[in-house]
């Protein structure tokens, strides 16, 4: 009996030593310093290239409608051709339009001889009166024939000149210069005035490419609108996925308003494009030459964080301690990132092994690097 409970007294001394040197170990072992490499924040003189989604527009476009009912009777064009002003495109069914016109002549004519009439026999009736032949009454029957045979002309006239017109109207020619698209109707078609679309005109050469820029921006585009540009200027140039487009743009307007709703105000450029490269329609993106002589601060890219859509990076401190800090970016460059706010020249951030960080956390510096981050 004796000895059980010294076994148990000699078990719960050894429990008791175990925590003890357990405890004690907890106390003295602190988490291992994270490895990481760390940069000095500075400023530097950046040039880069705003980006803008933009589309390419025609500076002159418009759907060809016909001003007068009928079948179409001929075409003038294959689909696809470039056509010049006034080059004949369509033409409507003339027959009824010139039988009204050749009527709307014989009417004038008739008016005509009537006016003809009505002034001999006002001329008489006159001549009568000055010897006191005939009656007043009659006299002023005369001249009131006159005055109605002349109004009768001219409404046969005017009337003359509209059947005339629809009857130019049936021949449809190009309003200017540019490429025609793919016909909307075939020989035979019945179209109506001012609703059938018979086909689009453009021009397309040289073209637009619109874009919208922010209200904050209008001074800056406003300055580069007033400067103009010179020959090869690279202020303004369009991309298509990883294909640069040749030529070089230049800025043609902003739009007279700024967007209440979007805060944007609309863009042009204006773009040669003599091999026919672009097409009304297209999506492209607009790079603007950003050649600022402020300076900007800039970080590799690597060094920012992401949480919940908001940005961040980690600032080294005393103890070797680092704490987040949140961050605005800007536009990046290459590897690199612009930060609008939230860090200022001289400060030490981490740049690799951020994913293993979190504030507070306690870093051991393995490379140290004191140049300008990010410096294009």
């Amino acid at each position: 009996m004796v000895l059980k409970l010294i076994g148990n007294s000699l078990q719960v001394v050894a429990v008791i030593s175990l925590v003890s040197c357990g405890q004690k170990q907890q106390q003295q072992g602190l988490p291992p310093a994270i490895a990481v490499t760390v940069d000095t924040v500075s400023s530097v003189n950046a040039v880069y290239y705003d980006e803008y989604p933009g589309t390419v527009v025609a500076l002159n476009q418009t759907d060809i409608r016909p001003q007068v009912t009928g079948y179409i009777t001929n075409i003038y064009f294959k689909d696809g051709q470039n056509v010049i002003k006034g080059q004949k495109l369509y033409s409507i069914d003339q027959q009824l339009y010139n039988a009204n016109y050749q009527q709307a002549i014989a009417n004038l004519q008739v008016q005509q001889t009537n006016l003809v009439k009505a002034q001999k026999d006002a001329d008489r009736y006159h001549e009568l009166d000055k010897h006191d032949a005939i009656a007043k009454q009659q006299v002023d029957y005369a001249d009131a024939a006159l005055e109605a045979a002349k109004k009768q002309v001219a409404a046969a006239q005017a009337n003359v000149e509209a059947v005339k017109a629809n009857l130019n109207f049936s021949i449809i020619p190009a309003p200017f210069s540019g490429t025609i698209g793919i016909s909307q109707v075939r020989l035979g078609t019945s179209v109506v005035a001012g609703q059938t679309i018979l086909n689009t005109i453009s021009t397309d050469n040289p073209v637009a490419v619109d874009f919208a820029v922010d209200q904050s921006e209008v001074y800056r585009f406003s300055q580069l609108l007033q400067q103009g540009q010179r020959v090869n200027d690279s202020t303004f140039s369009i991309v298509f996925g990883n294909d640069v487009y040749p030529s070089y743009g230049k800025i043609s307007l902003l739009d007279r308003a700024v967007d209440p709703q979007t805060g944007t105000i609309r863009t042009r450029l204006i773009f040669p494009n003599d091999k026919s490269l672009l097409k009304s329609g297209m999506t492209t993106t607009v790079k603007v030459l950003n050649n600022t002589s402020k300076k900007v601060i800039t970080i590799p890219y690597k060094a920012v964080t992401e949480q919940l859509g908001e940005f961040f990076v980690y600032i080294l401190g005393d103890s070797s301690k680092v704490t987040q800090t949140k961050v605005t970016l800007g536009r990046t460059i290459g590897a690199s990132v612009i930060v609008k706010d939230g860090l200022k020249g001289g400060e030490i951030i981490v740049v690799q092994g951020v994913q293993n960080l979190h504030e507070g956390s306690v870093v051991s510096v393995s490379n140290s690097v004191t140049t300008a981050a990010g410096k294009p």
